[in-house]
């Protein structure tokens, strides 16, 4: 008699669990890069590389988090973000190479022998036409995609072979050293953002506190979408999307919609993400990139916004100490993790401990 009351008490108190444990988490990040203000000689000193290391971690849990918008709660696999996270990091990328050569052209664009700077890179010397863009560029490419991609009815399979062709696409457009965007070396070698040196440690604190920042809004956005009416529409149109348009509900907004946040979220975390580590090029277009993207999701548990970012975590976590220690076999890893997690964790990390819980 007591079983069912148990389990109705543990249902109930789950959500302030996790709500306490993300303001937990939340305010140890906010504290951990204060820790790289101590002095070397402290035990408790926070390196550059930890800093760099772990706020890295973070940009890619904010494009965990977006994905699972799109394919946790819209049903939408998308294999095309990392597209839209490079778009970000290239706009931020082109304001700091603009204010490292000051009045004179970025440096690749002087070796590769321009004598002006393209049209779609004017005004990228100002701070706020640079942001103007870290949400633009990204946000109007997934408008324009999804637009005649949901009125066609695209869904499934086909979907994320498009996501992915798109993706590659902009890969190849990116390597080419006359589109302008650096080539194959895309853009580095930043000196300062907003007149303050990139490298300086009250700098690297502000940029990792604008990570969390950001993380923070992306989890409150998420879970008044997931908690509102428009998030069981998603999740209607996941499940059951014929019959959602049997009771008169159009789906291509409820899906142009979450899409464009979704690429608009990437593309910020993008942006935070290149002045941090201090680098950005095709490279972070690499199909396999926005593959592993979706492992994140998977382990973590789709559909869930607190999944991703643990499996984020953990994927990155075990990537960083895989590429030092057994660099070949990392592939082997990724691959391995995603035949376990399509096997015997269906729901992921996340969804395994629950049902433990309920147990």
């Amino acid at each position: 008699m007591n079983q069912p009351l148990t389990v109705t008490a543990a249902q109930k108190a789950g959500p302030k669990l996790t709500a306490g444990l993300v303001g937990v988490t939340l305010v140890a990040l906010l504290v951990l890069p204060l820790l790289h203000l101590l002095p070397e000689s402290s035990a408790l000193y926070l390196s550059a590389y930890g800093l760099t290391l772990t706020g890295k971690i973070l940009c890619y849990a904010i494009v965990a988090l977006a994905l699972d918008l799109v394919w946790g709660y819209a049903g939408l696999l998308s294999l095309g973000h990392g597209l839209f996270f490079a778009l970000g990091g290239y706009a931020m990328g082109m304001y700091l190479m603009r204010e490292a050569a000051g009045d004179q052209l970025p440096a690749f664009m002087t070796f590769l022998s321009w004598t002006e700077l393209p049209w779609y890179w004017a005004g990228t010397q100002h701070f706020l036409w640079a942001l103007c863009l870290v949400v633009l560029a990204p946000g109007l490419l997934a408008l324009v995609f999804g637009f005649f991609a949901f009125r066609s009815r695209i869904k499934g399979v086909y979907f994320s072979i498009m996501t992915q062709a798109l993706t590659f696409a902009g890969m190849l457009l990116f390597f080419r050293n006359e589109t302008g965007f650096g080539g194959n070396n895309g853009f580095t070698n930043f000196r300062s953002i907003l007149g303050f040196s990139i490298t300086a440690p009250g700098t690297r604190v502000a940029l990792f506190l604008a990570i969390v920042v950001l993380l923070a809004a992306s989890l409150a956005i998420g879970f008044a979408l997931a908690r509102s009416k428009f998030g069981r529409v998603l999740t209607a149109l996941r499940d059951a999307e014929n019959r959602l348009m049997f009771c008169g509900y159009d789906p291509r907004g409820y899906k142009l919609f979450v899409w464009t946040l979704s690429a608009v979220l990437c593309g910020l975390a993008g942006a935070l993400f290149v002045p941090l580590v201090g680098i950005i090029n095709p490279s972070e277009m690499s199909p396999t990139n926005s593959i592993e993207a979706a492992v994140w999701v998977a382990l973590g548990g789709r559909g869930t916004l607190i999944g991703p970012l643990l499996g984020a975590g953990v994927v990155n976590g075990a990537k960083s100490w895989f590429t030092v220690a057994f660099p070949e076999y990392w592939l082997f890893f990724l691959g391995a993790l995603f035949i376990v997690v399509t096997l015997y964790l269906p729901r992921g990390i996340l969804g395994l401990i629950k049902r433990e819980k309920e147990q």
